[in-house]
C-alpha cells in the first residue's frame, strides 16, 4: 500500500527550511521533524469535558497538537487534568494577563502562545519566559496583523508585511536577550498574499521554526481556499514547521483540510487519499454519495492508502490503476478493482462492500 511521502512531480518543492527544534510533549516540530497539525479547541480550558470531547475527535482526524484558550483563573484551575487527560499535546493560549501564562506552564501546559504586544510590560514578559524556562516548554509568539503595536501602524498602512515581520523580529530579539530562546513564531494575516509575504521575509533571518496560517480565514469553503493558497505557497517554498488551517465551525475541519492538503504536497503519508471521478451522465454509482462516506469512515485510519469511486467504465480501473483499491460502475453494478486489475462484481450496497475490503486490506 502507498504509505511513504512522496514528492508530487511538477509542484517545485523546494528544500525544507533548515530551523532548530522544539518540542511540544513528544511531538517535535522544526528540524528534520515532518510538518505538523495544529487545530484550537471551540471552549476553554474550564469546559474539561466538552474541550476532551473534542481533543479527541481531532485525535483521531490525524491533529497532532491542540491549543485551548486560558482566559481566566477557572481555566487555569481546569488546566492540569486537562492536560493529563488530553491524547495531544495542550498548549494554552493567553492574551493580556500574564500571570495566567506562568500559572499555565506551571500546570501542565505543553507550550505556551503568547502575542507579547498585549501581555504587557517586559517584566511580564520575561516572568512569562522564566516560567516556560523552569517548565522546559517552548513560548510560540503569534504576531497578528489585528494586533499590531501602536507604532507600526503607519508601516501597516504602506507595508503590512513589513510590518508583522518587524513586529515579531523585535519580539524575537528581546525575548532573546533575556535568555531565552525555546520559540517559535508565527506571522498571520487574513489576505494570504501579505501572509505569506511576511513568512517569507521573517523566514530569511533567523532559524526559528514557524507556525503558519492564515488569520481569520473564514467559513469552510472560503476559509479553506485562502488557507490553503497561502500554505501551499509556503510550504512549496521550504518554509513552515506547523500548519493550522483556521475555519469557523467544527475544527476537525481544519484537521481534514490540512491533512489532505499535506498529502497532496507529498508531506504526510499517513492520511488516506479518496480519489472520486466528476459525476456526468455515464455514472452507473452515486460516485459523490459512496465516495463522501468512504472518506469519512477511513480519515482516521492513520495510513497512507488510496481509494478510487469511479462512475463507469470509462471512468473506471484504467484511470485509477495506481489507487490501492477502488470500485467502479458498470451496467451491471459496482465492480471491485486493485491496482488497476477488476477482481469481480462487489455485491449488495456499494460503500458498505468497499468498506469491508479495506477495512480487510487494513488488517493484512
Amino acid at each position: 500500500m502507498s504509505q511513504d511521502c512522496q514528492r508530487p512531480a511538477g509542484l517545485g518543492m523546494a528544500a525544507r527550511r533548515v530551523t532548530r527544534q522544539v518540542l511540544y510533549g513528544r511531538v517535535a516540530v522544526g528540524g528534520a521533524a515532518p510538518v505538523s497539525i495544529q487545530s484550537m479547541c471551540t471552549v476553554p480550558a474550564a469546559a474539561r469535558e466538552r474541550a476532551l470531547t473534542e481533543i479527541g475527535a481531532l485525535a483521531r482526524a490525524g491533529c497532532q497538537i491542540v491549543r485551548v484558550a486560558v482566559k481566566d483563573d477557572d481555566d487555569l484551575e481546569a488546566l492540569p487534568a486537562l492536560c493529563a487527560e488530553s491524547p495531544l499535546p495542550v498548549v494554552a493560549d493567553v492574551h493580556f494577563d500574564y500571570r495566567l501564562a506562568v500559572g499555565a506552564a506551571e500546570r501542565g501546559a505543553a507550550g505556551l502562545r503568547i502575542n507579547p504586544g498585549n501581555i504587557g510590560a517586559e517584566e511580564r514578559v520575561r516572568a512569562v519566559a522564566s516560567a516556560a524556562s523552569a517548565a522546559g516548554i517552548p513560548i510560540r509568539v503569534g504576531v497578528n496583523a489585528g494586533s499590531l503595536e501602536k507604532d507600526l501602524r503607519g508601516l501597516a498602512a504602506k507595508d503590512l508585511a513589513g510590518a508583522l515581520c518587524e513586529s515579531a523580529s523585535r519580539h524575537l530579539e528581546a525575548i532573546a536577550a533575556m535568555g531565552f530562546e525555546n520559540l517559535v513564531f508565527s506571522l498571520k494575516a487574513s489576505d494570504p498574499g501579505v501572509t505569506v509575504e511576511a513568512n517569507m521575509r521573517f523566514a530569511r533571518g533567523n532559524d526559528f521554526p514557524l507556525h503558519i496560517g492564515v488569520t481569520e480565514a473564514g467559513p469552510a469553503l472560503s476559509g479553506a481556499a485562502r488557507s490553503v493558497v497561502a500554505l501551499t505557497r509556503l510550504l512549496t517554498a521550504g518554509v513552515g514547521d506547523t500548519v493550522r488551517v483556521s475555519l469557523a465551525g467544527d475544527p476537525v475541519s481544519e484537521v481534514l483540510v490540512a491533512s489532505a492538503m499535506l498529502t497532496a504536497l507529498g508531506l504526510r503519508g499517513d492520511f488516506p487519499r479518496v480519489i472520486a471521478c466528476p459525476t456526468c451522465g455515464r455514472c452507473h454509482i452515486d460516485v459523490a454519495a459512496i465516495a463522501g462516506r468512504i472518506e469519512r469512515e477511513i480519515n482516521g485510519c492513520g495510513r497512507g492508502i488510496s481509494v478510487a469511486v469511479m462512475g463507469c467504465e470509462v471512468n473506471g480501473p484504467g484511470e485509477a490503476r495506481e489507487a490501492d483499491i477502488g470500485v467502479a460502475g458498470s451496467p451491471k453494478g459496482a465492480v471491485l478493482f486493485r491496482r488497476g486489475v477488476v477482481e469481480g462484481p462487489l455485491e449488495g450496497d456499494c460503500a458498505e462492500g468497499l468498506l469491508a475490503r479495506i477495512a480487510e486490506m487494513l488488517r493484512e
